[in-house]
């Protein structure tokens, strides 16, 4: 593909006017959390003053996604047990829910199912903050929804694809716009300016061995994504079960059994969060 084309794709798919807007508060909490002086009161006074929102992360992080069902209180709980890097998360979550269940039907199913997916692995493969492999599971596919929002008549054509050649979302993707959701994840990742960390997890979940920064993010989201395809809980834009990575498997320091494991916890942590949405927060 021509790169002058490419280039107006990405500007096309960037296009701030038409993108999925990030709650102001979000900037301000950012700008807090660099403040050195600032405190976990301070920045869970500037959240809470956003009521819908506050409402719709407690939701969030009570349910069984991220292993504290029922017991945050506050937002500032929330804030001092997950961490705000997880806050971070959620609140895009909730950002672009409504866009993803319009744009995307089974998205929010799968990213939700992902979410718990990279939490069992985390915590099978040791890893003392499973919560924010659970943000990275959460928001991997973001760039599908953010493509199918800006360019109208992008996923008819993807589908249509995939149903006719029986090809992945992904290469569809690749076929259609000379990229894939993966680049776009990292364009949006930039433009957010989102951790480093859950940048390597949108960018890399296809390749997660390439991952610069995080590997180990990226190979939580990939096999995440593997995990729940399998289960076909949600829909990720095809029905296929993509190809493991072993390197990924054992870059975790996981083997066979392991993931076994992981599954089997998985089918019953996924008929927890089954039908989770935030209809009820707002």
């Amino acid at each position: 593909m021509a790169e002058d084309l490419r280039t107006q794709r990405k500007g096309q798919i960037l296009a701030v006017k038409d993108l999925p807007t990030l709650p102001p508060v979000l900037d301000q909490v950012s700008r807090l959390v660099e403040d050195p002086e600032s405190s976990t009161d301070q920045i869970a006074k500037v959240i809470s003053m956003d009521q819908v929102l506050s409402a719709k992360i407690l939701k969030m992080v009570n349910s069984p996604i991220y292993g504290f069902p029922g017991r945050i209180s506050s937002i500032q709980h929330a804030l001092v047990l997950l961490g705000f890097n997880v806050i971070r998360g959620v609140i895009i979550s909730t950002s672009v829910f409504d866009v993803m269940n319009q744009s995307m039907a089974g998205m929010w199913e799968h990213s939700v199912g992902a979410a718990t997916a990279a939490r069992t692995i985390a915590e099978r493969a040791g890893f003392k903050d499973p919560e924010e492999f659970a943000v990275a599971g959460l928001l991997h596919d973001l760039g599908k929804v953010v493509a199918a929002v800006q360019m109208q008549g992008l996923k008819d054509e993807l589908d249509a694809l995939v149903r006719q050649e029986d090809v992945t979302y992904f290469e569809a993707e690749r076929r259609v716009l000379g990229f894939s959701h993966d680049m776009i994840g990292a364009w949006l990742a930039g433009h957010w300016n989102l951790p480093v960390n859950i940048k390597d997890a949108l960018s890399h979940h296809h390749k997660p061995l390439l991952a610069r920064f995080y590997p180990q993010y990226a190979s939580v989201a990939h096999v995440a994504d593997f995990c729940v395809r399998l289960l076909e809980f949600g829909d990720g834009g095809d029905q296929g079960v993509p190809r493991l990575e072993k390197g990924a498997l054992k870059l975790l320091g996981l083997d066979g059994r392991a993931l076994l494991a992981c599954v089997q916890d998985l089918e019953d942590r996924l008929v927890d969060v089954a039908g989770f949405n935030f209809g009820g927060a707002s």
